[in-house]
């Protein structure tokens, strides 16, 4: 049985949506820079952001000046946890293997991973520059091979963001644009005279940018369509209140959307939480957005076994789910549905949102049931070949071809396989009316 001590005060969408507002002005960005291109782009970056240089793409100089800028402090922590990300990123590219197989006697069948070509990386401004954001897409598309990787990121009250820019050249970007906002997605997705289109775009954003890539899907690859911050906390009698109200407002802080969910088997633990979270509440900076999503989308859920506990968080299939109960492993075995898996009380979601390397673009509201997050797998194109090396083994296949064809009616397809068969007779098909030869 299952009761709540907080319910949410609003109901999580469960699917990708937004306002017919949002998708009006997206609609329209995106028809004007395709057909204006990047007078259309200037004329919306100067209406959005109010920035309007020369030349959106940085310099060298430009680049250089920003990260001597910046605090060595603030260069080594990002080098270090890009450092993190390169090495999980790497051991991914690893486990994805190219093959070649003789299936049988004279054929071949193959699978390559080949890079995508172009991808365009969205690194967010405004609130909260997320400089993670360019360690997670561009250093993970260049372990992937891609080629080409270029970045876009927002001025910063008409001022080149130091460290954004310095995260995305040290993460490996062949090009990095002060652009924002809807105007740098399409500007990457359709191509303009200066700035050539990009094969697939990644990285999180507002509702505009979300909207816009949704927009834009099948014109280009992305990388998921991403909701708000989600995190659930699956914890018994063992679990600190303490910590439990920590690792929620971590999240909760991320916009007033933020849905922060406890699952406890201790009603005392949940008790205590509330209580916690309040008190923790009242002397942080982020305080109003975090308050809002608690006050909002923030639940605790009492159960009696940690069987429910997993039930539950496998319906919900957060972004984020953490375990704090005595054996965490548990969780590793018994949960089917997340984004990302925190084990134990030593772990927390901010380190795989900032450091510690796993990727922190994943699936939100339940989109964990069908897919997992951005890795370097999403940057390759698996693809196969066939050769077939005999003729005895091509006749073989072709009688096959031809059968199964024809039970589907598709004539042509037959004579295909109809034609292997032939070859290796060294007649033609009772069917040829060629002129050729």
């Amino acid at each position: 049985m299952k009761y709540h001590l907080k319910q949410a005060a609003q109901q999580t969408h469960s699917v990708q949506s937004s306002t017919p507002q949002v998708r009006e002005v997206v609609e329209n960005v995106i028809a004007q820079i395709r057909s204006q291109g990047d007078a259309a782009v200037r004329e919306f970056s100067t209406k959005f952001d109010q920035w309007s240089p020369d030349s959106f793409r940085l310099s060298q100089q430009q680049i250089d000046a920003a990260i001597a800028r910046l605090p060595e402090q603030t260069l080594a922590d990002i080098r270090a946890a890009q450092v993190n990300v390169r090495r999980f990123a790497e051991l991914q590219r690893a486990s994805v293997s190219d093959f070649e197989s003789e299936v049988q006697p004279g054929i071949f069948l193959g699978q390559k991973n080949i890079p995508i070509n172009a991808v365009g990386a969205y690194i967010p401004g405004g609130r909260y520059p997320l400089l993670a954001s360019a360690h997670m897409i561009i250093t993970t598309a260049k372990v992937a091979g891609v080629k080409r990787v270029i970045a876009c990121t927002p001025p910063n009250r008409g001022a080149i963001p130091d460290a954004s820019v310095a995260a995305a050249y040290f993460a490996g970007a062949d090009e990095i644009y002060l652009l924002g906002g809807v105007q740098a997605v399409a500007a990457m997705a359709i191509g303009t005279a200066t700035i050539d289109r990009v094969d697939m775009l990644a990285g999180p954003g507002n509702a505009y940018v979300a909207e816009a890539k949704r927009q834009l899907f099948g014109e280009v690859g992305i990388d998921l369509f991403a909701g708000p911050t989600e995190v659930l906390i699956i914890a018994d009698e063992t679990a600190d209140p303490f910590t439990i109200a920590v690792d929620l407002i971590s999240q909760a802080e991320h916009g007033p959307d933020s849905p922060a969910v406890l699952v406890t088997t201790s009603r005392k633990v949940g008790e205590q939480v509330l209580k916690e979270m309040e008190l923790q509440m009242s002397n942080l900076v982020t305080r109003e957005i975090a308050a809002a999503a608690w006050r909002d989308f923030g639940e605790i859920i009492v159960v009696d076994t940690l069987t429910e506990a997993f039930d539950i968080s496998d319906q919900y299939g957060s972004e984020h789910v953490q375990a704090f109960i005595a054996e965490p492993r548990q969780a590793l075995t018994a949960l089917t549905n997340y984004g990302a898996l925190f084990l134990g009380e030593n772990t927390c979601v901010s380190f795989g949102d900032k450091v510690i390397g796993t990727n922190h673009v994943l699936p939100t509201r339940g989109a964990s049931r069908y897919t997992g997050g951005l890795w370097v797998g999403k940057f390759l194109k698996t693809v196969t070949y066939q050769e077939i090396r005999s003729l005895p083994a091509s006749a073989a296949m072709g009688e096959l071809c031809g059968r199964a064809s024809r039970a589907e009616n598709f004539e042509g397809h037959a004579r295909s396989g109809d034609l292997r068969v032939a070859r290796a007779k060294g007649v033609k098909p009772e069917w040829a009316l060629t002129s050729i030869g």
